[in-house]
């Protein structure tokens, strides 16, 4: 049977899947996106607008939503993974079936696997057997779906499926660079998430400007610690998908988890915070997963142990800022 090259699936319907989808449909491409909610994508078919998301944007007529795993993959040539990072793996274990052998994978999720502390890309390398390449930087998705100008990186190990994706993404506000270290692309989009809990924490103590310049910077330094001791190359974490990825979700109020940890330091608990949004900010369950990973690596994650702390074992916010800063003293550098 012939399909079309240009058919793109785009797995995840939430606020990523659904700009990542708008763009690729925008630029000529066929798009299914896969849909977990029936609601989500009965709006989409219907109104052109997800519902839950975007109710205000209105979405392209080659924007087809399914909620049928194997159903979204079965034409597609590129398949776009925003699935949540928890999900990945149940998702595309029924989807897996149905996907073309020639299939390119793109992973647009951040986060960790709890159970098997995995990044996306190694899960689905994992279960499909191919090299999967990763889109990561600093991009609410409720400005890139506006069009405002944006920049990322795309990881990629492969540099002819590097530039053929580079170009299919690449638009005159959304711009994309490749770089060839995977793994610290992945990380530095997933421990952002956790620093910004953090970052949110010092807010809502009302902590000032100062500290949470410190805790940024210190951030930076926890994210190539971890991606370092995972092959990542320490340049990466420089990058759009490190220090820019960062330093937007630190100060950014669009961002879910710098909101979870602003919440936190005005003294609300992590399950009412979590029933109030439909969202998931996946730092919640990233930090779990970096803080085991620490301890199994044997690295020091001063910042994103205390934040694990606060979440899971109910300490007062405060108290974990005070052991931060009573920390012995030490050298700036490792070495």
């Amino acid at each position: 049977m012939n399909y079309p090259n240009g058919y793109i699936s785009v797995m995840g319907a939430g606020s990523w899947g659904t700009t990542l989808a708008k763009l690729l449909a925008e630029k000529g491409y066929d798009v299914t996106i896969w849909a977990y909610e029936q609601e989500i994508a009965d709006s989409i078919n219907e109104e052109r607008v997800n519902s839950v998301f975007f109710p205000d944007v209105v979405l392209p007529y080659n924007i087809k939503a399914v909620t049928d795993p194997l159903k979204a993959v079965a034409k597609a040539r590129y398949i776009v993974n925003v699935v949540p990072t928890q999900y990945i793996g149940s998702v595309f274990n029924t989807a897996v079936s149905g996907m073309r052998d020639e299939a390119i994978i793109i992973s647009a999720s951040k986060g960790i696997e709890i159970s098997s502390h995995m990044t996306p890309s190694m899960i689905l390398k994992k279960l499909l057997g191919k090299n999967i390449s990763v889109l990561s930087g600093p991009s609410f998705a409720d400005e890139v779906i506006r069009k405002r100008p944006t920049a990322v990186t795309l990881g990629t190990e492969d540099s002819k499926s590097g530039l053929l994706l580079q170009e299919m993404f690449n638009t005159d506000y959304f711009r994309v660079y490749t770089h060839d270290d995977t793994i610290g692309v992945e990380i530095g989009g997933a421990l952002k998430n956790v620093i910004a809990i953090a970052s949110g924490i010092c807010d809502g103590l009302s902590l000032g400007h100062n500290a949470r310049a410190a805790l940024i910077t210190r951030g930076l330094s926890e994210l190539a610690r971890l991606g370092t001791s995972m092959g990542a190359k320490e340049k990466t974490f420089a990058g759009l998908s490190g220090l820019g990825d960062l330093v937007l979700t630190c100060t950014g109020s669009l961002s879910r988890n710098y909101t979870v940890g602003v919440k936190l330091g005005q003294g609300m608990k992590l399950s009412d915070i979590t029933g109030q949004v439909k969202t998931i900010a996946e730092g919640v369950s990233t930090t779990r997963s970096a803080f085991e990973l620490s301890k199994t690596l044997s690295i020091e994650m001063p910042i994103t142990e205390q934040v694990y702390y606060v979440l899971y074992e109910n300490k007062p916010p405060a108290e974990a800022v005070k052991e931060l800063m009573n920390r012995s003293p030490k050298s700036e550098f490792d070495g």
